[in-house]
């Protein structure tokens, strides 16, 4: 078991030290996910509900996508 593996690598004393860290990184986690929704998700929906016509196209938006890849694959070559 993964847990198991940590505690005899001597990475971590025991179970529930490996329990808590695991606990500790999903807590950050969802607070990152939280923070970037708040932060950069609401604004830009809450500016697209005020004015619809800052939206884009699916096909222009795809359009810069092809473009880019094309581009970074003539960069790679």
């Amino acid at each position: 078991m993964f847990v198991d593996q940590l505690v005899a690598s001597g990475a971590y004393a025991s179970v529930s030290e490996v329990v808590r860290a695991g606990l500790r990184a999903l807590k950050e986690r969802d607070a990152a996910v939280e923070r970037w929704l708040r932060e950069e998700v609401a604004p830009v929906y809450d500016a697209m509900q005020a004015d619809p016509s800052r939206a884009r196209s699916l096909e222009d938006v795809f359009a810069d996508i092809r473009t880019r890849h094309a581009d970074r694959l003539k960069e790679h070559r």
